[in-house]
């Protein structure tokens, strides 16, 4: 393995919004931990892109919901980069469902990996990064929509932000950063799944940008903020949606 200044893990990375972000964050010269839940072709696909264009990145597999996961993701970036300066939680669910009795199983599930899985993670980022370390996790801009059917997801990222605020403040004094970043409609296989042609093309144009985001917009925002430049942000929740909301 080569030297290595500085080191990442990227939750949910193997695809989406957390591919892209891994992507950047590895052409801003991170070592790159792709944190993945099950699909190892994708991870390895994605570690294989940053290999074949001259960065660093391993794969490992695991459950962001699971204690030991979490503790297994973490050591194994320490043994194999040596250090770890930046962690973004990415790995994340959605099912839209409105709130019936009926849909508590779904929003069970979004509650194990958006609250509990960031809630692990984010803890382990905050006993292991060292001054000078970031911390990102991933909201949605869909809050202040209040939109019918993403109940259970709104309540998952609203606590997601509540995370975020009060890790910053119990990090005073250690000069580590702690943000989150929300992203409004993405075009990734999370944004299509269950939506109508007519529902994609409404959100499209619901911002003045009139578009849906890219994936790499959003992994642009989380570079600024992992960056040496986004080192004054913090405890803050970047909406990065063209004007969403």
């Amino acid at each position: 393995m080569k030297n290595i200044s500085k080191a990442a893990i990227v939750t949910g990375a193997s695809r989406g919004i957390g591919r892209e972000i891994a992507l950047r964050l590895a052409s801003d010269g991170f070592a790159v931990a792709i944190g993945y839940a099950s699909n190892q072709v994708q991870a390895d696909a994605v570690v294989a892109e940053i290999i074949a264009k001259g960065g660093t990145a391993i794969a490992i597999k695991g459950n962001v919901a699971d204690v030991d996961d979490v503790s297994k993701l973490f050591s194994s970036v320490q043994d194999a980069f040596g250090r770890l300066d930046a962690v973004v939680s990415n790995a994340g669910i959605m099912s839209l469902v409105p709130i019936k009795v009926d849909n508590a199983e779904k929003l069970d599930q979004m509650l194990r990996t958006n609250v509990r899985g960031t809630f692990l993670v984010l803890a382990k980022a905050a006993e292991v990064l060292g001054d000078g370390g970031r911390i990102v996790a991933l909201s949605t801009s869909v809050i202040a929509k209040a939109t019918p059917g993403y109940g259970p997801y709104i309540a998952s990222k609203s606590a997601v932000e509540s995370l975020v605020h009060v890790l910053a403040n119990e990090l005073r004094g250690r000069n580590i950063t702690v943000n989150a970043v929300a992203p409004g409609p993405v075009a990734t296989e999370l944004f299509f799944n269950g939506k109508t042609e007519e529902q994609i093309m409404m959100l499209a144009k619901m911002p003045p940008m009139e578009r849906l985001g890219q994936p790499l917009d959003i992994a642009n925002a989380v570079s600024f903020l992992v960056g040496k430049d986004g080192g004054w942000v913090n405890s803050q929740v970047v909406r990065v949606n063209g004007g969403f909301a």
